[in-house]
């Protein structure tokens, strides 16, 4: 069903990682349009409901009206300015997110047409992991994993060495 290719790559490490802790029997608000991950995860027996395009910066209505048991952000929170409200905002006890992580050898992501698709944070991991405490989460598990790819250059062997991906599984904590 995968290659080792991307997305294929980070869609099987996300739906691996997913399945270690999270029961395809809770309801899973993936925080973003429905898209080839969330289609992967229904397929995988999980109730995914997807938020609907609105900007979570400027309105996080969908996520603070959820009952979803599990809320799922698969990089999604690199392009908000305020992933801290967002964060903040969710109702649900469980949280597994995903970021690409910062590469000390790359620029952040940034389309040239399509203003939407930009990086405004490219986080190191105890970035994020401040950013889920700071706002109420305590991380429970954690992995990263590289994205090779075929080409030829220093920035290519440096991606088959240096981490891009990390995903988090972490819990709210009581107030």
């Amino acid at each position: 069903m995968y290659e080792n290719t991307f997305p294929n790559k980070r869609f099987k490490h996300t739906v691996e990682f997913l399945k270690k802790h999270i029961q395809s029997s809770e309801s899973i608000l993936d925080l973003g349009v429905e898209n080839p991950l969330s289609e992967i995860l229904k397929k995988n027996g999980y109730a995914v409901e997807n938020t609907s395009g609105i900007d979570l910066d400027l309105d996080t209505s969908e996520i603070e009206n959820s009952s979803a048991n599990v809320v799922t952000a698969f990089e999604i929170f690199e392009h908000l300015l305020s992933p801290f409200t967002v964060l903040k905002s969710i109702k649900a006890d469980k949280l597994v997110a995903s970021i690409p992580l910062k590469l000390w050898f790359a620029s952040a992501y940034r389309s040239q047409t399509d203003m939407r698709d930009r990086h405004y944070h490219e986080f190191e991991d105890w970035q994020f992991d401040w950013l889920l405490e700071k706002s109420g989460w305590k991380i429970i598990a954690s992995e990263k994993w590289t994205n090779p790819t075929k080409k030829i250059g220093i920035r290519p062997l440096l991606r088959w060495f240096t981490p891009r991906y990390y995903i988090v599984y972490a819990e709210r904590i009581s107030e």
